[in-house]
């Protein structure tokens, strides 16, 4: 979105502190909204993302490096189990907020500060998280994630006095979410071991997720028998996990130019960073492409089921992705890789497709599939292929130097993303479209005198 289409999107208004009301709702399984505009992703919700994504990095740049960099320094279970308990708390922050702009976006000055306020607080748990070792520091990034989600949770409790439309659920959700921040509080102990605080952690971590899914379930509306329930902006809600997708691939590219790690002129290392962007590239094109038939139903659209499924996803494919990354922009100043590193190289990119897979068959495909290269099941299942190939490639070419293992890798997503793009095309297809029309229409006067030239 340009400056521009901002300023013709812009609306007068009244109110310095709006009332938050809902977007989109149903009432007696009838979708209705409140405007027949499209949505599109709001300026501060970009910037919320641009700070989300670097909720994985650290402040200054963004907030997951930070995790992503302490996970590359120390590449074994303890320290991989450690990022995904970290990981997992900031991207809640980032899903509430995202529920929140989804359901009552009113860009007043209140929705503002309230986006300002939780970055803040993502700033101060991203800068103390990965100090699990200094008592003061994990307090500090406990009471950081509790005073962010107990601020989002307001948020929808104040809404649900505000807006009808979703007040059963907005309340409910509130209720679950301030019993999951009571589960928090041993965090906080002194007296509570290290391996007590990650096991509540994890607890909370599965808490929030089914608690969300539970929540904005059909079965819970009919359970409940609710007249009026919370709806979804498809278009809206798709255009910000690809926008939020597209800044987590970021992480390869970013990481490969600050510092200047490829070193100066044509060098191994600057063949590495190259494989690193061609491997964002095609993950981003088979990203970009869901199942690659030519009218998918989408996720969201099929069912309440592959809906859920397409939500819940998006948090191990990018966490995933951030490891593979990270350590694919890594490989750019080392000459070889220890086994930890290769272990999560391969197994971060291959885990990432492996989720890449299931979300192209949560798609479904129309009856046009027929007339394809290759059906959706052999079209996406190289990417089931890709992935275990990449997960057994540190155990089995272990002789590799680190440039050697970027250009196999490189190549086996290159290799996905030709395969797919073939395999999408229609029977028949021809490589090159024939060069016709390429002279520019004569005018009308100049059509009448040409005959007569030629007379």
């Amino acid at each position: 979105m340009n400056c521009h289409e901002l300023q013709q999107r812009a609306r007068p208004s009244r109110y310095v502190i709006k009332r938050p009301k809902a977007l989109q709702w149903f009432h007696n399984g009838r979708l209705y909204k409140a405007s027949d505009e499209e949505r599109q992703a709001g300026r501060f919700e970009l910037f919320l993302d641009l700070l989300s994504k670097k909720s994985c990095v650290p402040a200054d740049v963004a907030i997951v490096a930070n995790f992503s960099d302490d996970l590359a320094e120390h590449p074994d279970g303890a320290h991989l189990a450690k990022y995904m308990l970290i990981f997992a708390p900031a991207w809640h922050v980032w899903a509430d907020l995202r529920e929140i702009m989804n359901s009552y976006y009113t860009d007043d000055l209140a929705q503002r500060l309230v986006i300002l306020w939780v970055m803040a607080l993502l700033v101060l748990y991203a800068n103390n998280a990965r100090r699990v070792d200094d008592v003061a520091a994990v307090r500090t990034a406990a009471g950081a994630y509790l005073v962010a989600r107990f601020s989002t949770m307001c948020v929808f409790l104040v809404s649900s006095f505000a807006s009808y439309q979703h007040r059963a659920q907005a309340r409910v959700l509130a209720g679950f979410m301030f019993a999951g921040l009571l589960m928090g509080i041993p965090i906080l102990s002194e007296d509570v071991g290290l391996g007590a605080k990650a096991a509540v952690a994890a607890v909370m971590i599965v808490y929030q997720e089914c608690t969300w899914s539970l929540t904005l379930s059909p079965w819970f509306k009919r359970r409940l028998k609710l007249r009026y329930s919370t709806a979804v902006d498809v278009a809206h809600e798709v255009d910000r996990m690809a926008a939020f997708f597209i800044i987590i691939l970021g992480e390869f590219v970013y990481s490969v130019v600050v510092g200047d790690p490829a070193g100066v002129g044509v060098t191994p290392g600057y063949a590495k960073a190259v494989c690193t962007l061609v491997i964002a590239f095609c993950i981003n094109w088979i990203y970009a492409s869901g199942d690659g038939s030519l009218h998918a139903t989408h996720p969201i659209r099929r069912s309440a089921g592959t809906a859920f499924a397409f939500f819940l996803l998006h948090l191990p494919l990018a966490a995933s992705f951030l490891i593979g990354g990270h350590m694919c922009a890594v490989s750019t100043k080392l000459h070889r890789l220890d086994d930890g590193q290769r272990w999560l190289l391969g197994g971060g990119l291959g885990a990432g497709l492996l989720c890449l897979w299931i979300y192209g068959q949560l798609y479904r495909a129309t009856e046009d599939e027929a007339c394809l290269v290759l059906p959706k099941q052999y079209r996406i299942g190289m990417r089931l292929v890709v992935a275990a190939v990449l997960a057994l490639l540190p155990a089995t070419h272990r002789h590799l130097t680190a440039t050697q293992l970027m250009v196999a890798v490189m190549s086996l997503f290159a290799l996905l993303t030709v395969w797919e793009t073939m395999g999408g095309l229609m029977k028949g297809a021809c490589v090159f479209e024939p060069w016709t029309d390429t002279r520019a229409p004569l005018d009308e006067g100049e059509a009448e005198a040409e005959p007569e030239a030629r007379a």
